[in-house]
C-alpha cells in the first residue's frame, strides 16, 4: 500500500474512533483539506501532522506509527516500536 493511502486510512480511523467530524479540524484545516487527506489526494507536512494530532489529542508519532502499521500490514505496534527503539539506540548520536 502506498504511504499516502496508509496515512489516509490511519487519519480517518483515528478520527472516527475519537468521534470527530472533518469539521472539528476547522481550527487547523478546512474540511476540504481533511477530506483530501482522507482520500489520499494530498500529503501533509510535518507541521500539519502535528496540528492534526493536537486536534485528535494524540502524539504525532501515534498517527505515523499507525500509518506504517497499515502500510506494512505485517507488523504490530509493539514490534514496530521495538524496531524504532533499536534504531534510535544504534544511532548513538542523539
Amino acid at each position: 500500500m502506498e504511504i499516502k493511502n496508509a496515512f489516509a486510512k490511519a487519519l480517518k480511523q483515528i478520527r472516527l474512533n475519537k468521534g470527530l467530524t472533518q469539521e472539528d479540524f476547522s481550527n487547523v484545516s478546512s474540511r476540504t483539506y481533511i477530506s483530501a487527506l482522507e482520500r489520499a489526494i494530498k500529503s501533509p507536512t510535518l507541521d500539519k501532522i502535528e496540528s492534526l494530532a493536537n486536534v485528535l489529542k494524540i502524539e504525532p508519532l501515534t498517527l505515523l506509527t499507525l500509518t506504517y502499521m497499515i502500510k506494512r500490514n505485517d507488523v504490530e505496534a509493539d514490534d514496530l516500536l521495538q524496531i524504532i527503539n533499536k534504531e534510535i539506540i544504534g544511532l548513538n548520536n542523539l
